[in-house]
């Protein structure tokens, strides 16, 4: 019943914070190449480079994880193969960005980056049972406990099981 909410909830918010992540490192990128300065000895070009590159980067593997979270909303099963393994490092990524971005940032990035982790984890848990198991479990003929061979534990199959008799004092 909730499971495809927070799947489609999952991608949107995987999608905007892949643009995010994107233009934030373009930015900085950006903010590097005009101020022509240099890190340690590194070249300023190479700097704004890499940050724009690393931006493109994150974006799409942040889309990508977007893509598979819009996949599972779409056709309303867990994420299997590849997909799986994506949303997984996805919320180690988060975890791990949590935690720096709390003595970086602040921690509005890290309560952010934490219901993040909270979505990816929760579609996991959401899609945890197997459909097959829960469609094909079917009760036995009285509705009463059984034993493991399909009959009552009277032993008679289908038959009612008779309460106590009441104790006489």
């Amino acid at each position: 019943m909730v499971r495809r909410p927070v799947a489609w909830v999952t991608a949107i918010v995987l999608f905007v914070e892949a643009v995010g992540i994107a233009l934030v490192n373009w930015f900085l990128g950006v903010v590097v190449d005009r101020q022509d300065m240099s890190l340690a000895g590194l070249d300023s070009d190479v700097m704004s480079t890499s940050s724009k590159v690393a931006g493109l980067v994150f974006g799409l593997y942040f889309a990508l994880c977007g893509l598979v979270a819009l996949r599972v909303a779409l056709r309303d099963r867990a994420p299997a193969g590849l997909g799986r393994i994506l949303l997984l490092s996805a919320a180690v990524v988060h975890g791990l960005l949590g935690a720096f971005t709390v003595g970086l940032v602040g921690w509005g990035a890290f309560a952010f980056m934490m219901v993040v982790l909270g979505l990816i984890v929760l579609v996991f848990m959401a899609y945890d049972r197997p459909e097959a198991a829960v469609s094909d479990a079917k009760p036995d003929g009285d509705g009463g406990p059984t034993n493991g061979d399909g009959k009552g534990d009277n032993g008679n199959e289908g038959a009612p099981v008779a309460p106590p008799a009441p104790s006489t004092p």
